[in-house]
């Protein structure tokens, strides 16, 4: 049985950072794309980053580039999701998500696995 356990998150002061972690068991995700998404309250869940399996393409929301940064370590089965500069407008909850595909790709249709989410919350 495939699991994705999201930690790292919480309540923090605008400007501060967080670091994400998302360790998968029951499946190695060597040769697949792992994502971050997000969803705040009242609204749909959106894409947050992307990483390939070889971990060197990456994708990202235009609203988060240059402030996260995503990254995986296959020995250890995670993806991390480093979050820096964070807003009031980051609050939401973060899901980690595994493809059967190797591409970082930005949908939601293209992640087969999903964890529960860890809540992060930003205030102003």
């Amino acid at each position: 049985q495939v699991q994705l356990v999201e930690s790292g998150g919480g309540l923090v002061q605008a400007g501060a950072s967080l670091r994400l972690s998302c360790t998968v068991s029951g499946r190695t995700f060597s040769n697949s794309a792992m994502a971050w998404f997000r969803q705040a309250p009242g609204k749909e869940r959106e894409f947050v980053a992307a990483i390939g399996w070889s971990g060197l393409v990456t994708n990202y929301a235009g609203s988060v580039k240059g402030r996260f940064t995503i990254s995986g370590d296959n020995a250890k089965n995670t993806v991390y999701l480093q979050m820096n500069s964070l807003k009031p407008e980051d609050t939401a909850v973060y899901y980690c998500a595994a493809s059967r595909s190797v591409n970082p790709n930005t949908g939601y249709s293209a992640y087969d696995f999903w964890g529960q989410g860890t809540q992060v919350t930003v205030s102003s």
